[in-house]
């Protein structure tokens, strides 16, 4: 089966271009989520990854759609290459027509390691500017840090819910680890949480 995976950075920005292009490539199952690409805990991302079986494809825009951690996109590769899941990226050409094999591979083991390289250069540049943000707000005097993702009011459903699910299952006395297998989030979320109860 092909499976698309859609995602921004943030609420403000419009999917509509990702989920079209994918629907001009036949993907009719596309899973959308609105998520920083350095978070690599993006539960709807989880949740497709669990869903993949051998034999699937999983379709993206572009290989950043899927993070910009240059680390954490070898991994993931690794892992879909080892359940025999299919990893089409539309930004990187599959050289059809260079008829040597091996040659095919090395292009495209290329292209893919020069996509992640600016990827994560990006990634870096973001973060620079931000932390130059900060710099400036807190010597204004109006930085108010970074709001909590997962909270009970949530703007994100998929952040909202995953906030509902640790709740439960933290009323229950679930263990830390498994709840963040579970839903697929950090020690330092849940213990946050935790401790946002037990006040």
């Amino acid at each position: 089966m092909r499976y698309g995976y859609a995602r921004v950075s943030s609420n403000g920005q419009n999917l509509a271009r990702q989920i079209q292009i994918l629907e001009e490539h036949d993907v009719t199952t596309i899973f959308q989520e609105h998520a920083s690409g350095a978070d690599n805990e993006r539960p709807v991302l989880h949740q497709l990854l669990t869903q993949l079986r051998p034999g699937d494809e999983l379709v993206v825009v572009s290989l950043e759609r899927l993070g910009r951690d240059a680390e954490y996109l070898t991994q993931l590769m690794v892992i879909l290459e080892t359940r025999k899941i299919h990893l089409l990226s539309l930004d990187i050409p599959d050289f059809a027509e260079v008829d040597n094999r091996n040659i095919q591979r090395l292009l495209h083991n290329l292209v893919v390691e020069l996509k992640k390289f600016i990827a994560a250069d990006e990634l870096e540049r973001i973060g620079e500017r931000q932390r130059q943000g900060i710099a400036l707000a807190k010597r204004r005097g109006v930085y108010k840090g970074r709001p909590a993702r997962y909270t009970a009011d949530a703007t994100v459903p998929a952040d909202r819910l995953a906030y509902q699910r640790i709740v439960a299952l933290l009323k229950i006395g679930t263990p830390i680890a498994a709840i963040m297998r579970e839903v697929g989030v950090s020690n330092t979320v849940v213990y946050r949480i935790k401790k946002g109860l037990d006040h």
